[in-house]
């Protein structure tokens, strides 16, 4: 059987994790409990062939990560809760997310990024024109130095937030137990414990890349364009960004152990002592469950590496 490819992402007091068939979500209630949630998931390539294509794919596992992330959030909010403070949310009309308040919570998150990371940028360059002149790289260059620099502000002050520290604890719990499982170890707590918590397929370091891509291909875009039309084609062309962002995080997870991989990778690995935490073993125990119950769910398949 071919090595099965497993991702994950970090919740409320829990962990979700993914296999090419598959999706399982521990989380740990108040009173010590570990419930989890499985699905059998069918990859959208065996629907439609066309999502194998390079780029293609990794423009299709940014959203579809983004909406198997939304609803992991939101299972983990509602078992995370006291049974107090889930009767107290009953009162007062609140519960699961239904199919449109997702799809609105989605837009709002998905809107927000867009405004912060990009068009935000753009205005402030745009209001720097007189003092960098009128060279269209130069301007570009500009633009993508503020992304960055707004990129780790922002992970920066989240990650002072009390409850975000504990969500990166279960984050670096996720890529410890990928890493035993990786390396073929029995997922055992004390096996679990002495790996990395820096993963080269973090999702953190996949947004720094697409920060990094975005100057490249940004710099396409005539900067003589009014800027609506410049914050417009920015939209558009964040599906090619995600997609060749993606297509290099397979390439330096396959061959990390090049000197010039390990060194173009140096800067997403040290962005994750930011979004991880060394997790204590209880949260260790509940990175493991998911795992052990995604690869049961799978039932033996494999296919391409999942972004961790």
């Amino acid at each position: 059987m071919e090595k099965i490819n497993v991702g994950g992402q970090a919740v409320i007091e829990g962990v979700m994790m993914r296999a090419p068939r598959s999706m399982a979500i521990a989380v740990r209630r108040p009173n010590g409990e570990i419930v989890v949630k499985r699905e059998l998931v069918v990859p959208l390539s065996e629907r439609y062939p066309v999502v194998k294509l390079p780029i293609v794919r990794g423009a299709v596992a940014l959203f579809s990560s983004l909406i198997i992330g939304i609803k992991a959030l939101n299972f983990s909010a509602n078992e995370s809760m006291s049974e107090e403070e889930k009767e107290g949310d009953k009162d007062k009309g609140k519960g699961e997310l239904s199919s449109w308040a997702m799809a609105g919570t989605m837009t709002v998150a998905f809107g927000f990024g867009i405004c912060l990371f990009f068009l935000f940028p753009l205005y402030l360059t745009k209001l720097m024109t007189p003092y960098i002149g009128t060279n269209n790289i130069v301007f570009n260059l500009v633009d993508g130095v503020i992304r960055v620099i707004v990129f780790l502000l922002y992970i920066w002050g989240i990650s002072r937030m009390g409850d975000i520290q504990r969500v990166f604890q279960y984050h670096g719990a996720e890529h410890k137990s990928i890493f035993a499982f990786e390396a073929g170890e029995e997922l055992k707590v004390e096996n679990v414990r002495r790996h990395s918590r820096l993963h080269p397929r973090c999702g953190t370091s996949f947004l720094l890349i697409v920060m990094l891509v975005s100057i490249a291909v940004f710099s396409l875009i005539p900067k003589l364009w009014p800027f609506y039309l410049k914050a417009g084609s920015r939209v558009v062309l964040l599906p090619l960004i995600a997609g060749i962002s993606y297509e290099f995080l397979k390439w330096s997870a396959k061959n990390d152990g090049h000197p010039l991989v390990k060194l173009i990778i140096a800067p997403g690995l040290a962005l994750q002592r930011l979004t991880t935490r060394e997790p204590d073993d209880q949260q260790l125990e509940v990175a493991i469950r998911s795992i052990n119950e995604a690869l049961e769910v799978n039932a033996g398949y494999s296919d391409d590496r999942l972004v961790v």
